[in-house]
């Protein structure tokens, strides 16, 4: 019996578990996609990005943000842009661009715990009507029925709960290694930010210093 015959014979819950073995794949697809874009090597961009502040080369670290495209360069170039208005209001726009991009990350993770949860319930669903079908034929049969009559109905009924928690393993697995994923890709992004954030502060403080000086010369 090949597997498009095991298929058919689990009955019609097979379609909605296949259903969400198919949504939950595409999001693990456009999950991997989005985050392997977002990853960023965290020390070397600080270090470009120092050295341009550093310069007061402002449009040149918002430039090379631009470059990069990443979640946490989205959010340098959005703080930047407001660097004019002093530091609280570079604070909030790291902190509004921080949650724009962490809802980016997280979307469709949700969905992931749904098929997780849901797929494995409709399994058992499958075989608990199999097993009432099972249950009914004994009462047709006022009780004479033998093994060989059961048996084809009771495994058909399993075969839902296989493949429920077959789909439902899988998207747990997926859902746990994104949401680990994301969970140091906002860490990657708190460190930078605040980095970013004391070395603009510094660079800031120390262009005040010296107009104090100058003054005073």
């Amino acid at each position: 019996m090949d597997l498009l015959a095991i298929f058919l014979k689990g009955g019609f819950l097979m379609w909605p578990i296949l259903l969400l073995s198919i949504i939950g794949f595409a999001v693990a697809i456009d999950r991997y996609i989005v985050i392997r874009k977002a990853k960023i090597n965290a020390p070397s961009f600080l270090i470009k990005i120092r050295g341009l502040l550093r310069k007061k080369d402002v449009s040149g670290a918002v430039a090379y943000c631009m470059e990069e495209r990443s979640p946490a360069a989205n959010i340098v170039r959005k703080a930047l842009k407001k660097h004019k208005l002093g530091h609280e209001r570079v604070k909030e726009a790291i902190e509004n661009a921080g949650k724009q991009e962490i809802v980016k990350l997280e979307k469709g993770l949700s969905i992931l715990a749904t098929v997780s949860g849901v797929a494995p319930l409709l399994g058992f669903l499958g075989t608990v009507t199999g097993m009432i079908s099972a249950f009914m034929r004994i009462e047709d049969l006022q009780g004479a029925a033998n093994p060989s009559d059961l048996a084809g109905g009771i495994w058909e009924a399993l075969i839902t709960t296989a493949f429920g928690l077959g789909v439902g393993i899988l998207a747990t697995m997926f859902y746990n290694y994104f949401l680990g994923a994301v969970t140091k890709l906002v860490h990657d992004m708190e460190v930078i930010s605040t980095d970013v954030l004391d070395t603009l502060q510094e660079v800031t403080s120390g262009a005040k210093d010296d107009d104090d000086l100058e003054i005073e010369l």
